[in-house]
């Protein structure tokens, strides 16, 4: 049984509760980390708890959402590991797994509505990563650039060199 991780901020509680309640009954393991109301509060809390409880391999997915997901999405990203990607159609949120092995999937619940968001969500958790060469390298290197390893600069010097070389072409 896969295990997913859920949160949001105030702005989609009930949305929220409604997707926890429907993966439930969809036979998955849901853990909710918030927020519980609709008190105002700060998206980057809960995207940030959902990511961490990635990182400890107890949880197979993550779900995020805030009215537009783009908030929540971006601080979930800060979690090294994390491969949160927002999405607001179904096309979206396949090749985000089947490309780059995407682990958390963010929508916005004032964007879209929940039979669509439903939608997204379950192409997300029912496609599988295609691990080429190519979808393999991008993931190790997109995980590179968090952590200890940010902000160094050093991660597309190659590209630069061959393009100072003339190596690419319009």
């Amino acid at each position: 049984m896969k295990r997913i991780a859920i949160g949001c901020d105030h702005i989609v509680t009930n949305i929220k509760n409604e997707l926890r309640q429907w993966l439930s009954e969809k036979g998955y393991d849901v853990v909710d980390f918030g927020t519980y109301n609709s008190e105002r509060t700060h998206f980057p809390i809960f995207g940030k708890r959902v990511a961490e409880a990635l990182q400890t391999g107890e949880f197979d997915y993550g779900v995020v959402l805030c009215g537009t997901g783009v908030g929540i999405t971006n601080s979930a990203n800060k979690v090294k590991g994390a491969r949160c990607v927002l999405a607001r159609d179904v096309h979206t949120a396949h090749a985000a797994r089947r490309d780059y092995d995407a682990n958390i999937i963010g929508v916005g619940g004032r964007i879209s509505g929940l039979g669509l968001i439903e939608n997204i969500i379950e192409e997300f958790l029912s496609t599988e990563f295609n691990a080429t060469e190519e979808n393999v390298f991008v993931r190790d290197f997109m995980n590179s650039m968090i952590g200890e390893n940010a902000n160094k600069g050093e991660y597309f010097e190659e590209e630069r060199n061959k393009w100072k070389e003339g190596c690419y072409h319009d």
